[in-house]
């Protein structure tokens, strides 16, 4: 997804993941956020002016490098790579995992385990360090910030891979291309997971040479999300300071994800008034029924108090949601009731029947067998603006950063020239061309802290590559009869979008998951239009293909993002890519359980022809409708939504352009006012306005707090934000366990303060 990254404080990929970030656009930085005034007031304040004394008396404001790494590091053992970290960084993952399915089939957003690893692994590591002996090694003994990052990476591989199943895997058996359901499927997804997350891990493993090390500077890699959690590490292991910081890290995101956990729990029992305000349902009860209220209660404007999206509202910042917001207000607000009343779409009356409740709609269906080009719902009629929006705002984004995309591939080009060079010069021959072409790139390489012993060496990373790459051809081949010529596609647009997405994540903290994706899918639909398949199977191709390239693209992305973090520490390589490979591990087969549990709690995620769901699904809809689109004889989009998405995308293309070209200079200042037309997008496609509102209400509180008391936000903020959003995710699983028990709000919960059960 395309975001402002000088005004932006998070990476935002809807449909992808979002990160805490520095900013990217600087050489050099402070260590410490230094606040120009603070005024305690109370213990706490006290406390924490305590500590920011401290690290001034400690750290006399000196700034750093951005490509070297830390040298003022506390001394740590050798062992790193502990059963303790390991598992922690396991659990933490996990946690991190099972969230990302909730919170992606509701809205489209994953998270990564960045900090919530970093700074959670840090607690619980800490903890046993302290109150185990070290003769007790494997769980006792001295805790040093490249074991907090051996945590870290673990946590990260283990809670990736998420993505595509609140997104393809859906999508699959929404169009009925697998099985009845997850569970008899379930070997078959992990195969996949597994060749497709292997991909990703192998494929990564030489770029950490090439992106953190040879090009870097060249091409201002900072990698935002990964030198933030690096010096978060740094931070909390600090000799005078780092324990108080992490301590009251730790106490904010622990009471965050406590509260979040809790609220998401019990509201399910009470959701009138403890989870959803519907205020225009209260005036139109309040108004003996009578009255026009419950025309903005159709369209779904009400307030809902989601933890999870008032911390990513806390991450973003106002800009993302703001134009979230506006987006929903677009769509469901102007559009999609013009529609209605010209008769150009339909809503289903939802209190048909009922004397009280006659006239309250529903505008949100998307079953193919009531929506079609001639008879669509207002939601089916707004998705493909949406998705036409995003796919070509996100490929605009990537056309203007073509600079940074030819210096990349000229120095790929260096890389492989000095590759041969010293291949020729081992062989006892001078190859002159080469040795000039793989000089000029000496000036820009960085010093690599790692020695040659700390490497992962070839032999270690290679044939595992070329084993996935077959192993990929195989199970495409046996379990979805896809040919091997498309399997080979798919494993060279995963290259490609691999390099792309690091590149872009490197540069600009923005993953652009969305058009890799998408890209992927046209593409492969291309591909398949002269083989004559019936649609069915080229559907299932499409899907397949495009899930394999997400999986290979999210994972490398993710662990090169590690490898600079453990730059930065001066982590071992070989380590790091240890924890690497068993946190995968976990996410092949512990993804696929999570998506399994919800579908089985939630059958309407699976169901194409489910007019209502409690999850929006927002990423499958944009998937199918794709998957469709390009495999479909005949053209599925309403006339006048093609019309109208055609001129929305041009006019999105050209505010990106705007934003790059315009917003210069003396006129910089107007960037952080630049609508973000990539969540105008995906508002277009989430029917529930609910999510803006929460957005907007987190990062107005954050940007008051943290201009108000800068202190408290740069200790507690992104602690408290990580909490809130990893507590209403494991909330979430909590109560699609109780949904299969049977002891869910469904069944003992109160609709008091509800539409239509309202009496």
């Amino acid at each position: 997804m395309s975001t402002n990254p000088e005004v932006l404080n998070v990476n935002v990929e809807p449909m992808g993941q979002v990160n805490p970030k520095v900013p990217a656009n600087t050489e050099k930085e402070n260590t410490f956020n230094t606040p120009t005034h603070a005024y305690p007031t109370d213990e706490k304040d006290l406390e924490v002016e305590r500590v920011k004394s401290l690290e001034l008396e400690h750290h006399d404001d000196f700034t750093i490098d951005p490509f070297k790494p830390f040298d003022d590091l506390p001394e740590e053992g050798r062992h790193i790579l502990t059963i303790r970290a390991l598992f922690v960084g396991l659990c933490c993952g996990a946690l991190v995992n099972a969230s990302n399915v909730y919170l992606g089939l509701k809205t489209g957003w994953t998270f990564t385990a960045n900090l919530f690893g970093a700074i959670a692994g840090f607690a619980v590591v800490k903890f046993l360090s302290k109150t185990i002996p070290k003769t007790f090694p494997i769980l006792g003994g001295d805790f040093g910030p490249r074991e907090n990052n051996i945590c870290q990476t673990a946590a990260m591989a283990s809670g990736g891979l998420s993505n595509v199943f609140v997104s393809a895997f859906p999508a699959m058996y929404q169009l009925g291309l697998l099985g009845a359901t997850p569970k008899d499927d379930y070997w078959t997804i992990v195969a996949l997971a597994a060749v497709s997350g292997y991909f990703g891990f192998f494929f990564a493993t030489p770029l950490r040479k090439f992106f953190i090390v040879y090009v870097a500077r060249e091409l201002r890699l900072i990698f935002p999300t990964a030198s933030a959690t690096a010096m978060t590490i740094r931070s909390m292991h600090q000799a005078v300071t780092g324990e108080a910081i992490a301590k009251m890290k730790m106490k904010g995101l622990s009471i965050a994800f406590a509260g979040a956990l809790i609220l998401r729990v019990v509201s399910q029992y009470c959701l009138g008034i403890l989870w959803d305000w519907h205020f225009f349902t209260w005036f139109y009860i309040w108004g003996n029924y009578s009255n026009n209220a419950i025309h903005p209660e159709s369209w779904g404007w009400f307030l809902e108090w989601t933890p999870a999206f008032i911390g990513s509202g806390m991450l973003v910042g106002l800009n993302v949601s703001i134009s979230f917001l506006m987006g929903s207000v677009i769509a469901w607000g102007i559009i999609g009731p013009s529609l209605i009343s010209r008769g150009a779409a339909w809503g289903i009356n939802v209190g048909e029947g009922d004397e009280k409740w006659d006239g309250y709609m529903s505008y949100a269906s998307l079953s193919l067998k009531a929506c079609n080009k001639d008879n669509p719902s207002p939601r089916y009629w707004l998705l493909w603006p949406g998705v036409l929006l995003m796919i070509v705002v996100s490929f605009t984004e990537l056309a203007l950063q073509w600079k940074i995309l030819w210096f990349a591939f000229k120095a790929l080009y260096r890389g492989i020239a000095a590759g041969i060079y010293a291949t020729g010069k081992a062989m006892g021959q001078e190859l002159k061309f080469f040795g000039k072409v793989s000089s000029q790139a000496e000036e820009d390489l960085v010093e690599d802290s790692a020695t040659p012993e700390e490497q992962v060496k070839m032999w270690m990373w290679a044939p595992g590559l070329l084993l996935t790459i077959i192993c990929i051809c195989v199970v495409l081949g046996v379990q979805h009869n896809m040919p091997v010529g498309m399997s080979l596609l798919s494993i060279f647009l995963a290259f490609f979008f691999s390099f792309v997405a690091i590149q872009c994540t490197g540069v600009t903290d923005i993953t652009p998951l969305t058009a890799a994706s998408k890209a992927s899918q046209i593409i492969l639909g291309g591909a398949t239009k002269g083989e004559g398949w019936d649609v069915t199977h080229a559907q299932r191709l499409n899907l397949i293909g495009g899930a394999m390239c997400n999986m290979g693209a999210n994972q490398s992305t993710d662990l090169v993002c590690d490898f600079r973090t453990g730059f930065l520490l001066r982590t071992p390589p070989k380590l790091q890519w240890f924890a690497q490979g068993v946190g995968t591990i976990v996410a092949v087969f512990l993804a696929p359980a999570m998506f399994q549990l919800f579908a089985t709690a939630y059958p309407c995620i699976i169901d194409i022809n489910a007019d209502t769901c409690v999850f929006a699904i927002p990423s499958v809809s944009a998937w199918r409708a794709t998957a469709v689109a390009v495999t479909d004889p005949t053209f599925p989009i309403p006339p006048s939504s093609g019309i109208f998405a055609i001129v929305f995308s041009i006019f999105g293309s050209f505010m990106v352009v705007i934003r790059h070209y315009v917003w210069v200079g003396r006129l910089e200042w107007v960037k952080k006012y630049h609508p973000n037309m990539m969540c105008i997008g995906l508002a277009f496609v989430l029917a529930q306005t609910q999510y803006g509102t929460a957005m907007t209400i987190g990062s107005a509180a954050a940007y008051f707090w943290q201009k108000k008391r800068p202190e408290h936000f740069d200790i507690y903020g992104y602690a408290v934000a990580a909490g809130l959003i990893a507590g209403e995710g494991i909330g979430g699983v909590i109560n699609a366990v109780f949904q299969i028990a049977g002891i869910s709000g469904s069944v003992y919960g109160s609709n008091v303060a509800c539409p239509v059960s309202c009496e």
